[in-house]
């Protein structure tokens, strides 16, 4: 399997973009693993990238990209921070990828059990991760339920999995709210922007659609 050039990524709409990660992740669940040689993509492209999709996940060592979706040298921006949340810095990453080097796809990306979740449920604090996970925390509030405060931290996983997923949620609305340039590639429908949760147990990954 060959890079991604300038002329296969014009004709990858925001659809196809989404597509493409669903096969990729689907063949990462059946071990059908894409045959590609990836010094040869590094070749391929050295003069130049053309990727297709940008995605914003989790630093997570379960969670990477390019192994769960099965893609190659120079198919994928990754973003990646605890929480995957956006700052001023990723979204002028996302800006870049989409505006300037034509992906057509920004995926926020969360995960079940993820360690940022839980400290953010559990008001973790240690030096510079205080900061971070105030950015989390607006999900955990988001929540509901469970209303009962004992049942409101890391040891209840249904509800770290919901505030992961409110969070993704959440995500997408700043993007919306903070970019100017992303909303309105997305009102032109020049990109597609959508949230996903890996489960670490099975490799799968849910989108959110509609």
């Amino acid at each position: 399997m060959k890079a991604h050039t300038k002329e296969t990524q014009a004709g990858i709409t925001p659809q196809i973009a989404l597509q493409l990660l669903k096969e990729g992740n689907q063949r990462f669940q059946k071990k059908h693993m894409a045959d590609r040689d990836l010094l040869d993509q590094v070749n391929d492209t050295k003069s130049g990238q053309f990727p297709f999709a940008t995605i914003l996940s989790c630093i997570d060592s379960r969670v990477s990209s390019e192994l769960i979706f099965d893609q190659g040298i120079g198919d994928v921006f990754s973003a990646r921070v605890a929480g995957n949340f956006v700052n001023e810095d990723i979204l002028g990453s996302m800006e870049f990828a989409c505006k300037l080097a034509g992906t057509k796809l920004v995926l926020i990306l969360g995960h079940t059990a993820c360690g940022a979740v839980k400290g953010a449920c559990d008001d973790a604090k240690l030096g510079n991760l205080t900061a971070l996970l105030s950015k989390i925390k607006p999900a955990v509030a988001a929540v509901a339920e469970p209303s009962d405060e004992s049942l409101r931290n890391s040891k209840n996983i249904e509800f770290v999995n919901e505030v992961a997923v409110k969070n993704v949620h959440m995500t997408i609305d700043n993007i919306r709210k903070e970019s100017s340039v992303l909303k309105e590639m997305e009102d032109n429908e020049e990109i597609l922007v959508i949230g996903g949760m890996y489960d670490i147990n099975d490799g799968s990954v849910t989108f959110f659609e509609g």
